[in-house]
């Protein structure tokens, strides 16, 4: 299974281990939405290179879900990405614009810094 519905991830987020939810929307449509689902990480998907191996050790661990803005091109990729290198890694159906549209609970962007 490669993707996750709005509902499956809200079971999830209740669940133990909780999976690690990483936001790779990109910067500016993170920004101008200036909100985020809760508990979310921001992954900057152009530095994917960066990031991956470290995102894969914890994917082996625990489940990981990625979600970009429409749950397409960018959260599909980097889930694939992950999956090869080991993670237990799914993406969000639809992205932030289902999770939003499902009544998820969302947060503000926490400070830059």
């Amino acid at each position: 299974m490669n993707a996750l519905s709005s509902e499956a991830l809200a079971q999830a987020l209740s669940g133990d281990p909780a999976p690690l939810l990483l936001d790779v929307r990109r910067a500016a449509a993170r920004n101008q939405s200036g909100r985020q689902i809760a508990g979310a990480e921001w992954r900057d998907p152009a530095l994917w290179l960066e990031w991956k191996d470290g995102v894969a050790a914890r994917g082996r661990l625990c489940p990981v879900v990625l979600y970009c803005a429409h749950g397409q091109e960018i959260s599909q990729a980097l889930t694939t990405a992950l999956q090869v290198l080991g993670a237990r890694a799914v993406f969000l159906e639809g992205g932030y614009a289902a999770w939003t549209n499902a009544g998820g609970v969302c947060e503000p962007l926490p400070p830059a810094g």
